[in-house]
């Protein structure tokens, strides 16, 4: 007698740690709001065209929070003139200022900087030192609550708070079993993001407007350091990896260290700071932020490709090109289906390159494709929805599978104008 055992039901992400939601424009972060993807100009905030351009760039790409730098009089005075350039090109996106040291001074000195960003990030290593450090840290305080802002208290491995790893080596000594160097230096990082946060709320502001992260540059670091201070708090907590590098080895850390963490709940908004290739352009980090959400189940924003790897069977390149010819449609639609369909972010394609899993793959999807491979015939079934509804043939299989693709959007999907 033989014996059926039933399929295991695939493992899903951990519900979400309850914490506080936090307002930044018309985005909520944290309090069980979707996951939130955020990005960073390299640009000269100085230069408030090139800014406001590349803003513009990486919220169209799909960034829902994008941070700049603000690290001189020129660049606070600038953010007001950004912010009237992205009203002016239709771009709604709040803006984050990245303060570091002088943080105090610009947004004292600007007030139209301090009113025009919709959040400000101040790192607690370096926001003061010495018997500054408390004032300097209260000032940046008061100008969130004069203008009703929320604060991303941002502690990073690579400039932590030296006064307190110093007390934190001095108390480790005392211990019986004295931890190891890395265990100190995650405390001290966790210690300085929450002790900063109590801080800001002895001042005032409320858990709700505050946004804590930790930052490192190790996966299993990145991983240690956020199960521990996701355990002791609830405020929401911004992801990343810092410096994660540039190429596949960023996108691969990257991946690696948040995968974990959203797995387990952890996590309410991400940015991954890759670096980008010489001349290339800055939305890939956009890209790879939600390739994650998306191919985890967490969030949808883009029709993703199921496409094939190319064996021994494949004849060509054809099935490569047709993968990133639709891929690279798909992206460019998006601006224009996100506001016309609801629920285009949600479609499957398959795009296969022989028989042996092309007819399977392409049932799968909703729109699928199985190439032509080596000594199969010179046609091309389509699939739809489950269903053989057609075959290609000849020199323009591209161009008609990209008309399948657009024909069934307009037709599958309620219009929201309508």
């Amino acid at each position: 007698m033989s014996v059926t055992t039933p399929s295991p039901r695939p493992a899903q992400p951990a519900p979400r740690r309850p914490n506080v939601g936090v307002k930044i424009g018309k985005i909520t972060v944290g309090g069980g709001a979707p996951i939130v993807v955020q990005s960073m100009t390299n640009t000269d905030t100085e230069d408030p065209a090139s800014t406001a351009k590349q803003i513009a760039e990486l919220a169209r790409a799909g960034s829902e929070l994008v941070r700049i730098t603000v690290n001189t009089p020129a660049a606070a005075a600038a953010v007001p003139r950004i912010r009237d350039k992205l009203a002016m090109m239709g771009v709604d996106v709040p803006i984050i200022g990245d303060f570091h040291y002088n943080g105090h001074q610009l947004l004292e000195a600007e007030p139209a900087c301090a009113e025009a960003l919709a959040k400000y990030r101040i790192n607690p290593g370096n926001v003061g030192f010495g018997k500054k450090k408390d004032t300097q840290f209260a000032s940046i305080i008061e100008m969130a609550l004069r203008y009703e802002k929320p604060v991303r208290i941002g502690a990073n491995w690579g400039s932590l708070d030296q006064s307190m790893v110093a007390m934190l080596m001095d108390e480790n000594h005392q211990r019986a079993e004295p931890w190891d160097a890395s265990h100190v230096a995650r405390e001290a990082l966790i210690r300085s993001a929450l002790d900063s946060a109590k801080r800001a709320e002895d001042i005032g502001l409320p858990r709700d407007r505050i946004i804590l992260s930790c930052k490192v540059s190790g996966v299993q670091e990145l991983i240690a350091v956020y199960r521990d201070i996701a355990a002791r708090c609830d405020y929401a907590l911004h992801l990343g990896l810092t410096e994660a590098g540039m190429g596949s080895k960023g996108i691969a850390a990257s991946s690696a260290a948040l995968a974990v963490l959203l797995q387990e709940g952890i996590g309410d908004t991400i940015r991954i700071s890759l670096t980008p290739e010489p001349g290339a352009s800055r939305t890939g980090e956009v890209i790879v932020a939600q390739e994650l959400l998306q191919t985890m189940g967490l969030r949808a924003f883009t029709p993703l490709v199921t496409a094939c790897p190319g064996c021994g069977r494949t004849t060509s390149e054809f099935f490569q090109v047709l993968a990133r010819t639709v891929q690279d449609h798909v992206r460019e639609q998006m601006p224009l289906w996100r506001v016309k369909y609801d629920g285009v972010e949600n479609l499957t394609l398959a795009v296969m390159g022989c028989v042996v899993n092309g007819p399977g793959e392409s049932k799968h999807a909703n729109i699928g494709i199985s190439l032509p491979g080596n000594g199969e015939a010179p046609s091309a079934p389509v699939f739809i929805d489950g269903q053989k509804a057609m075959t290609l043939r000849g020199d323009n299989i591209a161009s008609e599978f990209i008309g399948i693709l657009d024909n069934y959007v307009a037709s599958r999907y309620a219009s929201r104008a309508g």
